[in-house]
């Protein structure tokens, strides 16, 4: 049954895609960054 399986461990799709969000969103803060540097000078 899908309640009884163990939740604090996530399935290799599910750790590839958070991997994938946590780079993401430092290539999206770096870019930002880049862009108000740009702006502002």
């Amino acid at each position: 049954m899908l309640w009884s399986d163990p939740r604090d461990e996530p399935s290799p799709e599910g750790r590839r895609a958070q991997a994938m969000m946590r780079r993401a969103g430092v290539v999206i803060a770096v870019f930002a960054v880049l862009v108000l540097v740009l702006l502002v000078y």
